[in-house]
Formats: C-alpha cells, structure tokens, sequence
C-alpha cells in the first residue's frame, strides 16, 4: 500500500514536480490530454509514460478516457461496435506503453453536485441534494433505464477484458457519484454493494476490478458500507487502487470533507485495507479548497496527501511493534 497524487488531464511540470516533493511515487492522471478523437495511440501514451518517468514517478493509471470514447458503448449507439474497437485498441497500446490500470465509470452523464458551502475554517466544499438533482433535463435525449446499461456494460466486458487480459492492463470501475437515483433520466447501477457484485460476476478475470472510493461508498451507508466492500472484494483481490476521501452525510444529501472530519472511521478503514493485502496506491480525491488554492487545489492535496501518509506511517509502525496484526 502506497501513497500517489492524482493529477489534471493538462498535468504540468511543475504538477509532477509537486507530486515528487510531497514524497509520492506515483501519479493518476485523469483523462490526459493526448490527440485522438477516438482513441490514443502507443506513441502518444509512450511519450506521456516516458515524461512522467523522468521526473523519478510512475503512471499508476490512467482514469478514463474521454467521453466520446466510451459513449457510444455505455449508451448503445449505432456506432458502439466501432467505439469498442477503438477502446480495445487504446487497452492494446496502453499495455505496449507500459500503463497498465485504466478507469472508466458507467455514468455518462456529469459528475453531480448541487452547489457548494463553506467547510471548516471556511475552506470551499461540494455539496449534493438530491431535491435539487430530481428534475434535471434528460442528459441524453431520452431515459436509459438499468437493463440497458446493464445489458450495454455486459456486451463491454465481454469484448474487452479478454484485449486487456493480453495487454497486461487492469479496468478498474468507478462507483456512480452520487450514488442513488436516476438522474438527468440515466439509472445509476453501482450505487450499491449489490451492483458492484452483480459486475464481478459477469466476468472472471483479474483484468477486472474496482477503483475503490472510499467517498462513495460513504455515501452510501457510511463506514460499515465501505468496509463491507473492502472485505469482500478486496479478499478477492479485486481493488485496483483506492480514492481515500471522506463525506459529511449519506444517501440523498451530502457534502465533501476535510479527511478525518467526516463520519468515515478512517482508521478502520486503513486497517481493513492492510487486513485483505491492499498492496496499490492511494490518492485523495475532491479535495476542499483552502485559502489561496487554485483551480487543482495544491494546498488542500498536500495537506490530504500528508495526512494519509502520516496515517499509513503510523498503522506501519503499529504492526512492527506487534500492537497490530
């Protein structure tokens, strides 16, 4: 178990500077910026991996790819049989380049938020309500109801885990965010325990697993609905790599916070990712925005990233002493 950053699509040297500062080996980059319209290509994700290298960190994934990507695949378009060509093809030549976990979530539409308010100290938060998310417009022209993404999520695994098999690459899925409901007329099916095990289901192959959010599950039924889900999938080997965040509030109507001021017992949770072998990175994850940050938020990731480590630290040294197993 170790500690990375996750970084903007646009990640800058000065990003990757930050990230090696803060004492972090790794980077997840979120739907990097490289050409392609359909897909990405070996040389274009070489080069990326080669650049993250030369600053001494590694690529631990790569999460998502862009929309037009995965679209018509999640939707079912006329045209999802050329977007699950071009997406095994992207899985192929991230093996060649060496990055070998890609996310993708089932959510086309955004990630939603109802506003924001002020959190500790003032520090800026994301808040959701669902009574306010009720009678968005349909994202996507029509409903598109659980079978469908169900049945639409099926024909993807199936078409591309054996590709990422071959590739050496892990798909790891993305919990809806926020859980619960439709909305914008699209069913969010991993909003539950039960969602995520139906999926493991559906296929058996350690190409497939989980990003565990520690903030969605939260969202879902507090602490014991996160480690419920470490226990179970993770003695399984199923998490890939962990988003380590805390909430205020479950279900329909929550709001983002600081790590540890949440109703999350993060300790536990720690100690039940050390219990099943947990042995990939963490990084925070929608981080507040404290006095001074910008757009990224560098002064709330390293005050969450140090927090982490420092968490991580101590449960180490707990074990070695022989005070924990």
């Amino acid at each position: 178990m170790r500690v990375a950053i996750g970084l903007p699509g646009q990640a800058t040297d000065e990003h990757l500077v930050f990230a090696k500062q803060l004492g972090c080996d790794g980077v997840v980059l979120a739907t990097p910026a490289l050409p392609g319209d359909r897909r990405w290509e070996h040389d274009d994700l070489a080069r990326l991996r080669e650049r993250v290298d030369s600053f001494g960190l590694r690529i631990e994934a790569i999460q998502n790819t862009p929309s037009a990507f995965i679209d018509p695949i999640r939707l079912g378009l006329p045209d999802r049989d050329r977007a699950i060509e071009d997406y095994q093809q992207t899985v192929h030549n991230l093996g060649r380049a060496d990055i070998l976990v890609l996310t993708h979530n089932w959510r086309p539409n955004q990630l939603y938020r109802t506003g924001t308010r002020p959190g500790r100290g003032g520090a800026e938060v994301t808040v959701f309500d669902l009574d306010h998310a009720r009678d968005l417009p349909l994202s996507h022209g029509r409903a598109y109801g659980a079978d469908e993404l169900w049945e639409n999520y099926e024909r993807f695994l199936k078409a591309v885990v054996p590709v990422a098999e071959e590739a050496g690459v892990r798909l790891a899925l993305h919990p809806d965010d926020p859980p619960g409901p439709a909305i914008g007329g699209v069913a969010r099916i991993f909003s539950s325990f039960e969602g995520f095990d139906r999926a493991s289901r559906l296929v058996d192959s350690p190409a497939w697993g989980l990003l565990f959010c520690t903030g969605c599950w939260s969202e879902m039924g507090g602490t014991d609905y996160v480690l419920r889900g470490i226990r179970h999938f993770g003695r399984r080997g199923q998490i890939v790599y962990v988003h380590f965040r805390d909430v205020q509030g479950v279900g329909d109507r929550f709001s983002e916070c600081f790590i540890g001021e949440g109703q999350l017992d993060i300790t536990a949770v720690l100690r039940a990712l050390k219990e099943v072998k947990f042995d990939g990175p963490l990084i925070d994850d929608h981080t507040p925005h404290m006095v001074g940050d910008t757009g990224w938020s560098p002064r709330g990731r390293a005050y969450q990233t140090g927090y982490i480590q420092g968490m991580l630290r101590a449960l180490d040294d707990l074990a070695l002493s022989g005070i924990l197993p």
